[in-house]
């Protein structure tokens, strides 16, 4: 009996123009994204009848958006027979797993699927602006936060510092993410930042909230990601390999928030590791992680979470930065992440993943990568889990 999984591909892949502050239009970013996975996946796009994207509609901060579902809809014709689109999903890769589950269930043949933002150029120059920033009154959990200044910054120092006095987190150890994170963004033509960074700079850098610096946090830019995810079928059909999902986890046992959960210390990735019951693969098989680095902690949870090392001891572990890096035991991020690469929100991390899998990364292919592991959420909300091979 095939999985559901099974029926699935993601057969096309395509990002628009990355950069800092591009002054161009988020929906302009999107068209050209979306017009890229179609290509890429041998189709027109009169053949794609399914559309789901994160967020949505909704408008978390400036920028947080670059085209909603009906943006897309209209722009680009499409008749879809399947649609989905919004904030509330198993994180920022909601989306992929609407789009599979449709696909796997009748519902369309083949979904396209996107992520776009913008929030370089909408927010400029100025402080960047976040969750709950868009104007009116905050409500809900951000009515108590904001009068009081509370930010995301705010709440992954609280995490770091816990992890500090637990587990003997130091500074040095945790700079291993960000470091390894510019390395591998100097292989990445569209990476944000690809100046070297060594640990005196790291240290040195600037302090956003006590001990969390500038290089721990992700970097706000414009960009488009989008996918394609057809019938397995499909996969004969293509000029490239097609990338299957191997395993799926969407579990989140615990309340949506960092400071109101069981273990301020953890994740939501803490309740990914059912996705090892649905594999016959092992931790020791992966040969390249994409993991979630809205802040640098969060790497380290996502290591812990997926059985790459014991609960308490991922600072030790990436303390030697080549067992993470390129050529090394478990190459991270190898794209630069969202520390260097750019905030394009999990599906950056996806995409990365995807190229490597099919053998395309360029300088920065891992060799023989055959397996990868994609590991996408932080504590306020929802996560993806995801284990990709060759169809």
């Amino acid at each position: 009996m095939k999985r559901p999984l099974d029926q699935v591909v993601i057969s096309g892949i395509g990002q628009s123009e990355i950069g800092r502050r591009l002054g161009r239009d988020g929906l302009e970013l999107t068209v050209e994204a979306c017009l890229a996975a179609v290509g890429d996946a041998g189709l027109t796009l009169a053949d794609i009848d399914g559309l789901t994207t994160y967020p949505g509609a909704s408008q978390a901060g400036p920028g947080f958006s670059g085209a909603s579902l009906r943006d897309i809809h209209d722009a680009l014709g499409i008749k879809p027979n399947w649609v989905a689109g919004g904030v509330e999903s198993p994180g920022q890769l909601g989306a992929v797993v609407d789009a599979m589950l449709a696909v796997a269930g009748g519902l369309a043949n083949h979904v396209l699927c996107w992520r776009s933002i913008w929030e370089g150029t909408a927010q400029g120059a100025g402080r960047r602006r976040g969750y709950g920033s868009s104007g009116g009154r905050p409500s809900g959990m951000m009515g108590w936060q904001l009068p009081f200044g509370v930010t995301a910054a705010n709440l992954a120092a609280l995490q770091i510092r816990a992890r500090m006095l637990r587990y003997g987190l130091t500074r040095e150890q945790l700079a291993s993410i960000a470091i390894t994170a510019r390395a591998h963004a100097a292989l990445n033509p569209v990476a944000i930042y690809t100046d070297p960074l060594d640990l005196d700079a790291y240290l040195n850098g600037r302090m956003v909230s006590d001990p969390l610096c500038m290089f721990d946090c992700d970097i706000a830019c414009d960009g488009a990601t989008a996918f394609v995810i057809s019938r397995a079928e499909h996969a004969a059909g293509l000029d490239h390999p097609a990338v299957a999902v191997e395993a799926l986890d969407c579990a989140h046992h615990d309340r949506f928030t960092w400071e109101g959960g069981e273990d301020i210390t953890r994740i939501s990735s803490r309740w990914s590791s059912n996705l090892w019951q649905r594999t016959d693969f092992t931790v020791s098989d992966v040969d390249v992680a994409s993991l979630y680095d809205g802040f640098s902690v969060f790497v380290l949870c996502w290591l812990e979470d997926l059985g790459f090392c014991p609960v308490g001891e991922s600072g030790a572990w990436v303390a030697d930065t080549a067992r993470i890096s390129l050529g090394g035991e478990l190459p991270i991020n190898t794209a630069g992440g969202q520390l260097s690469g750019g905030r394009l929100h999990g599906f950056g991390h996806l995409h990365e993943a995807c190229l490597q899998i099919r053998g395309e990364a360029g300088a920065r292919q891992v060799d023989h990568a055959s397996l990868a592991a994609v590991g996408v959420g932080a504590a306020n909300s929802g996560t993806t889990a995801m284990l990709l091979r060759r169809a």
